[in-house]
């Protein structure tokens, strides 16, 4: 079976095309695709759906490899306003 193995980090995306065994699971793909050697993952998705590694694929599926964020988007967002805020007071 045919199964693609993406994995996007800031500034780059690569992709991998495997040829699996029949009911081959998540976490083999990823270890033959090679991609996430060196990079902590924070998880597998299969077409935008979150799996674990156990889950099963099935010709033609998407492997998705899923990086942790970098900040906290709550976080990220005080941030802005913050900044923001600051902007608006300093052109007082």
């Amino acid at each position: 079976m045919k199964v693609e193995v993406v994995a996007a980090w800031p500034g780059r995306a690569e992709v991998r095309l495997l040829d699996l065994p029949e009911g081959a699971c998540a976490a083999k793909a990823c270890a033959a695709s090679g991609l996430a050697e060196g990079y902590p993952l924070a998880g597998m998705a299969i077409f935008g759906r979150r799996v674990t590694g156990s889950a099963t694929l099935v010709d033609g599926d998407r492997l998705e490899l899923l990086r942790a964020l970098a900040i906290d988007p709550k976080q990220a967002r005080r941030r802005r306003a913050e900044t923001a805020q600051a902007m608006k007071t300093k052109a007082r």
